[in-house]
């Protein structure tokens, strides 16, 4: 305790700092004598029902609603012919990135290549309408195609009904405004997680990488696998790849270098700066394009057997069909012998699981990283963002597509390739199309090492290790959830580690409601009567009224001085809350010890008093050293 002035109670302190509206009377012991009286509502009609669906379709279909819901109604009318070169260059990049990128994320999801590019083409379409960024472009991105892989265990059937469904569950966490959930993924849960994954992804790789064979889901299970069969490598793969991840390292730095000055270039420097920007953008392009030359050269040669190559990529569009609701079983018929068992529609969702909650969250975390990174200061809406990858993924599941939301590189991408509209997806989606239907059989000589270079040297930039020094200087203990999560990720499944690290979050979280801090001061009224002065800091519910009932029931009996609660801080109180003042209220009154309440809100004086109607509120500083002199001199 200390005798530290506080502004309460000291001779030069004369009047009420409290901006609340308060009763004339200044003491007043029911909360009747503050009521907040508001217009009232006129009374519904016995049509109600009716009424509110009236009122419901009527909101739907506002002008304003719909202009919120459709951003191709905003940007469309004001497009001018100055943005058209803007993003068809954006477009063209992201497309040239996309290719080969669909291509290695479909290997880290255990499916054919194709279903890479089948999610690349119709949600890029249809995000053109409803998408409220310019800079978000729609496709698989790493963490989502291992997340995949994870819970759909590489089955495509499993992979396109995990689409569908977490699809129409973003549609509905729009629909009912559930966005904020993702604020309960702190930062350090979301660098641990994003950490893990980029590790889990690296030694996924391996097995292309090393031409070995592995096994396993989580990040041991894969090492273990690799180190017993690293006596197996193929040498020409693994030389291939390092030359591969050197080149792409190489190239992504030559793509930020910058020729002559800042300001005021000349002409040509500003060709040349743009050439190493192309050359440097579209290195996943290039080195897909060289390296499939390469590997029809051995094929010609009749080496065809010294590096790995994906093989044959099915050639055309895929066909427009409802994702599967059931799977049929699977046996070989030569031996009779069941390959894999029939699946009803509720086997298949029980096994997708918690990935049901856990994919539409981590994708709206990755989409919203892109939106606010190129707001420049803009308001952001990540309901109309769930509700466009939601019907974005929808679409893409009735194409066999993989799960596909924005990613930060390829945000990055159109960021710095002018892009003026979410036109530019069209240009990307006709590409992607091209793509699918005359350049598949050029695929097929693309080496497996190739594109696990690709991934490799995206994702050594995922581990966020930058962010342990400045978050040891601010918070150590936000270390705990971060590393919690990164450790349980590389253990388990990633929609547990992901769940685990939420929940040592939620545990910091409600062990500093049920603890919360209460300054003790020993103050002083005008004429020197002594009181003690508790301040709690935050409102009282029930995981913390043990602990303060406890705090200030040792402190009264300890001092024996009168006791004024400041309730500056309570803005809101339970039904817990309640019982445990009204228990305490009782027991100083048996022990014939003064209690106060110092500027209790009129709302939560109403909880108190639904138990107990004793106790005394004062609002004014006056008024309380009134009430302490007249209490004293009983």
């Amino acid at each position: 305790m200390s005798n530290k002035d506080t502004g309460h109670s000291n001779g030069a302190y004369t009047g009420s700092e409290v901006s609340l509206d308060i009763p004339t009377n200044t003491l007043y012991h029911t909360s009747r004598d503050c009521i907040i009286e508001g217009e009232e509502e006129p009374a519904k009609s016995s049509g109600g029902c009716l009424d509110c669906l009236r009122s419901t379709c009527s909101n739907i279909f506002r002008k304003k609603t719909l202009y919120k819901r459709f951003p191709i109604l905003v940007w469309l009318p004001q497009y001018k012919k100055d943005y058209i070169f803007g993003d068809i260059v954006a477009g063209i990049s992201v497309a040239l990135t996309v290719i080969p990128q669909a291509l290695a994320y479909a290997g880290i999801a255990g499916l054919d290549l194709q279903y890479g590019l089948y999610a690349c083409f119709l949600g890029c379409f249809i995000y053109i309408f409803i998408g409220s960024s310019k800079d978000v472009p729609i496709g698989p991105t790493a963490i989502s195609a291992l997340l995949s892989f994870q819970i759909a265990g590489g089955s495509w059937q499993m992979a396109t009904l995990l689409t569908f469904l977490t699809g129409i569950i973003e549609i509905l966490m729009g629909v009912f405004r559930l966005g904020f959930l993702i604020d309960f993924v702190s930062g350090p849960v979301g660098a641990g997680f994003t950490s893990a994954v980029s590790l889990i992804i690296f030694s996924s790789q391996m097995k292309d990488f090393l031409g070995i064979q592995t096994s396993g889901n989580t990040f041991l299970q894969v090492w273990i696998s690799i180190i017993n069969d690293i006596h197996n490598i193929s040498w020409p793969d693994f030389v291939l790849g390092l030359i591969c991840i050197t080149v792409l390292l190489s190239l992504r730095a030559l793509a930020s270098c910058s020729v002559g000055p800042k300001e005021g270039k000349s002409s040509g420097q500003q060709l040349l700066t743009g050439i190493m920007w192309t050359i440097g953008t579209a290195r996943n392009a290039l080195l897909v394009c060289s390296t499939a030359g390469l590997g029809y050269w051995l094929s010609i040669s009749g080496k065809e057997d010294l590096v790995r190559t994906v093989g044959f990529v099915p050639k055309g569009m895929p066909t427009f069909q409802p994702p599967p609701f059931h799977m049929d079983a699977v046996v070989n018929e030569t031996t009779g012998e069941i390959l894999q068992d029939a699946q009803s529609f509720w086997d298949m969702v029980s096994t997708l699981g918690s990935g049901l909650i856990v994919v539409p969250l981590i994708a709206l975390l990755e989409t919203m990283a892109v939106v606010q990174a190129f707001a420049d200061g803009k308001p952001t809406d990540a309901t109309q963002e769930l509700i466009a990858s939601g019907v974005c993924n929808v679409a893409n599941s009735f194409v066999q597509g993989l799960r596909s939301n924005g990613g930060v590189a390829r945000g990055a991408i159109l960021n710095a390739s002018g892009v003026r509209t979410q036109l530019s997806n069209l240009y990307t989606s006709v590409i992607v199309i091209i793509a699918l239907l005359y350049l598949t059989p050029c695929f097929y000589y693309i080496p497996k090492a190739a594109l696990a270079a690709i991934i490799i040297a995206a994702v050594i930039f995922m581990v966020q290790f930058r962010v342990i020094k400045p978050m040891w200087h601010s918070k150590k203990t936000d270390l705990i959830p971060g590393l919690g999560a990164f450790f349980a990720c590389l253990v388990l499944p990633l929609q547990l580690g992901i769940l685990v690290g939420i929940g040592i979050n939620v545990v910091f979280i409600l062990y500093q409601a049920a603890r919360p801090k209460l300054r003790i001061e020993t103050l002083a009224t005008t004429s020197g009567l002594r009181y003690l002065m508790l301040t709690p800091d935050r409102c009282l519910i029930f995981p913390s009224m043990e602990f303060v009932r406890k705090v200030i029931n040792k402190q009264g009996v300890k001092s024996t001085l009168p006791v004024v609660i400041d309730c500056t801080h309570i803005y809101g109180a339970d039904f817990t809350a309640a019982k445990v003042i009204s228990t305490m209220v009782t027991d100083f009154a048996l022990r014939e010890q003064p209690l106060f309440f110092y500027n209790l809100q009129p709302r939560v004086a109403q909880v108190f008093e639904g138990l107990n109607k004793d106790l005394v509120v004062i609002y004014d500083i006056n008024t309380l050293h009134a009430k302490l002199a007249e209490k004293t001199a009983l």
